[in-house]
C-alpha cells in the first residue's frame, strides 16, 4: 500500500496498522461469500440463531459448501436483527455504518429502507471492494464507502439519523467513538452496537477472553465500559438484548466447517464460562 496522505492519516498509529493488516490479508480469505452467494453479501461479523442440523447430514460432496452457506445466512440474520432495531428509517434518512467492512449490512439497510448509508474503515481494501460492489448493485450515489476512521468520520454535525456499529467498537476507545457518534447524530438520532464484551467479574482472567483479544488484535471492553461511555456522552440505551445464547449454535457449526480459524474454542469456551458476552445495545441520541 503506498503511503498516501490518507492513508499516513487513517493508520497513524501501531494498532491501527495491525488491525487494517488483518483485514487485508483475509482480502481473498474463504470467509466472503462468494458471487450470488445470499444475494451476493459479504459480512466481516459472526451470526445469530439456530442453524439446519440438516446441513451436518448432506453428503460428503456437498456439505461443506452447505454448512458454509447456512453460516453465512446465519450472518445475515445477524444483520437482519440489528437493522430491526434501528428502523425503520425514512427514504431521506442518512445513516453511518461504522466499521463497515465489506458493505453487507449497509447494502442491506438501503434495500429496506431506501436510505442513503456512508460505511467507514480502516481497510482501504475493504472500502474499495465495497465501493465496486455498489456500482455492480447501481446504488453508488446512495451506499458510499470512506477510507477513515470511526473517531475522526468527517461527516457534518447533527447529520445522520441513525449510526451502527457491529463487532467493531472493540478496535477502538468507546470515550472517542462515542463522542463521534454523539457528535454526527442528530437530536433523536439512533445508535445500535452488537459487539462481544467481557464480564466485569470473571472476564479480565479468563485465558478464552484474552485468546480473542490476541487473535483479533483487539481490546475487548468490559460490559459496564460501554454503559459508562455511552451515558457520558448523551447517548440513552432504550433496549439492551443478550445475544450469547443465540450466537453460541454459530460457532459450534462453525467449529465443523472449512472456515474453522482455530478460534472457535476460545468463544465457546467463553460463552460457556460466562467471562464474554454477546450484546445488542439499542441508544437514542438526546
Amino acid at each position: 500500500m503506498n503511503a498516501t496522505p490518507a492513508t499516513t492519516e487513517v493508520l497513524r498509529t501501531d494498532h491501527r496498522r495491525a488491525v487494517t493488516a488483518i483485514w487485508d490479508t483475509h482480502r481473498h480469505d474463504s470467509t466472503d461469500l462468494p458471487p450470488g452467494g445470499a444475494g451476493g453479501l459479504h459480512h466481516h461479523h459472526y451470526g445469530t440463531g439456530p442453524y439446519d442440523p440438516a446441513v451436518l447430514e448432506a453428503p460428503a460432496p456437498d456439505r461443506g459448501r452447505r454448512i458454509v452457506n447456512e453460516l453465512h445466512r446465519l450472518e445475515s440474520s445477524q444483520a437482519d436483527l440489528l437493522l430491526d432495531h434501528l428502523g425503520p428509517l425514512p427514504a431521506d434518512a442518512r445513516a453511518v455504518d461504522a466499521g463497515s467492512g465489506l458493505g453487507g449490512t449497509a447494502f442491506m439497510a438501503h434495500q429496506r429502507w431506501g436510505c442513503s448509508v456512508d460505511g467507514v474503515t480502516i481497510s482501504e481494501y475493504q472500502a474499495d471492494f465495497a465501493n465496486r460492489q455498489a456500482a455492480e448493485r447501481g446504488v453508488a450515489d446512495r451506499v458510499r464507502f470512506h477510507f477513515r476512521t470511526m473517531l475522526d468520520t468527517g461527516f457534518a454535525t447533527g447529520s445522520r439519523q441513525a449510526l451502527w456499529t457491529n463487532e467493531s467498537t472493540m478496535y477502538v476507545d468507546l470515550d472517542e467513538a462515542f463522542t463521534e457518534f454523539a457528535r454526527v447524530l442528530a437530536p433523536g438520532g439512533r445508535y445500535v452496537c452488537v459487539t462481544g464484551c467481557s464480564d466485569d467479574v470473571t472476564g479480565g482472567r479468563s485465558r478464552a477472553v484474552s485468546r480473542i483479544d490476541s487473535h483479533y488484535s483487539c481490546n475487548i471492553h468490559p460490559r459496564s465500559a460501554y454503559f459508562a461511555a455511552l451515558a457520558a456522552h448523551g447517548l440513552v440505551p432504550i433496549t439492551v438484548t443478550d445475544l450469547t445464547a443465540r450466537t453460541i449454535p454459530y460457532w459450534e457449526l462453525r467449529l465443523r466447517s472449512s472456515l474453522a480459524t482455530g478460534i472457535e474454542p476460545a468463544f465457546l469456551t467463553a460463552y460457556g464460562e460466562g467471562s464474554f458476552h454477546y450484546l445488542l445495545i439499542v441508544a437514542d441520541r438526546i
